[in-house]
């Protein structure tokens, strides 16, 4: 079954580990969806408390429904397919699901969870791993398996910055542990929600009570309103009426800078697929491309909107430019590094 408006939905799997601030991000990013419907996915509602939850009224025993129409499931691993199977469906109006995993759960078995989840509503949006950057001395001592687990993300948030002595070691030190993941430096979990998902232009909501809405409180909300939560990161849009060059490339995201925290939108390959655009998503190191179908009367373009911190955005644009096809014809292997990285029924994180 499809999601109303023909996307597939992101499936974002959120991890670290007790006290990394997991519950603050997500909690954040419900009260800065930009109007996404948020479908939150917890293993233990003991341990969560989400703002104004109290104000939403439950829908079952392990469903509730939060104020601007977010989804807030308590499952255990068993539970996660039907809670996802759930969420994707158009009645809904979801459009990301956010797992926030248990502290002590291992993030790899969620992420193959979602991988071989056979939905044609989903997609996997990526793991996201928190750490508490002042007690990240502590965790890695009691914790060894946190170096995997850094090592396995597509995104790390370096939480809890303003609280460390010695800050910029710690980001030093994860760094030099993920495996081509993008590190967000946060204080209080701010992150700003573009760096997941789309956020779509809030829409009025008759008779539903928005996170919008609700009073904020405490430091973490304190500066949120000077204009610096959205002005951390750069964003550049790329265009092109010539088609792509699929060699070109897959040689420009095989060696996208550090920084460059997502990657969005459709290409052409021209002759290579006259009857599919490919859909790209990267978060961090992870990268997907989905070929559907061209619409009907829809323009051939390839449109590109790409994400980052620090990032040369004239470089980058250059790059890019320099993938447009300047030959006609084809080869057939091509199209074999993008190939690589279309997902198959059977398809598991390497």
């Amino acid at each position: 079954m499809e999601h109303s408006s023909g996307r597939q939905i992101p499936v974002v799997v959120l991890a670290g580990f007790l006290g990394s601030g997991k519950t603050t991000l997500l909690n954040h990013l419900l009260h800065h969806s930009g109007g996404s419907r948020i479908g939150a996915v917890v293993n233990d509602f003991g341990a969560i408390e989400i703002d104004a939850m109290a104000v939403a009224g439950a829908l079952g025993d392990s469903t509730l429904s939060l104020g601007n129409g977010c989804l807030c499931c308590a499952v255990d691993g068993s539970e996660l397919d039907v809670y996802l199977e759930r969420l994707a469906r158009p009645s809904a109006g979801i459009d990301v699901i956010v797992i926030e995993a248990s502290g002590l759960a291992e993030p790899q078995e969620l992420v193959r969870m979602v991988l071989a989840s056979e939905h044609p509503g989903i997609v996997y949006g990526g793991l996201v791993e928190v750490v508490d950057a002042a007690e990240f001395a502590r965790t890695r001592a009691g914790h060894p398996e946190i170096d995997r687990h850094l090592g396995l993300a597509d995104l790390v948030v370096v939480n809890k910055l303003d609280r460390a002595k010695d800050a910029e070691r710690v980001l030093d030190v994860v760094r030099s542990l993920v495996d081509r993941a993008a590190v967000v430096p946060a204080t209080h979990g701010r992150v700003d929600p573009e760096f997941l998902f789309d956020c779509r232009p809030s829409e009025e909501r008759v008779g539903q009570l928005s996170f919008d809405d609700l009073p904020r409180h405490g430091p973490a909300d304190a500066d949120e309103h000077t204009g610096h939560l959205h002005a951390a990161y750069d964003s550049l849009s790329f265009a092109s009426a010539a088609p792509l060059d699929p060699r070109r490339l897959i040689r420009f995201l095989d060696s996208r800078p550090e920084g460059l925290y997502r990657i969005k939108g459709y290409i052409d390959f021209g002759p290579y697929d006259t009857g599919n655009r490919y859909a790209v998503h990267a978060v961090g190191r992870f990268l997907r491309f989905y070929p559907e179908a061209w619409p009907a009367g829809a323009e051939r373009l390839t449109q590109l909107v790409l994400i980052g911190t620090g990032i040369d955005a004239a470089t980058l644009r250059k790059e890019l430019e320099a993938c447009v096809a300047d030959a006609p014809h084809t080869d057939e292997q091509g199209m074999w590094g993008v190939l690589r990285y279309v997902r198959e029924p059977d398809d598991q994180r390497g």
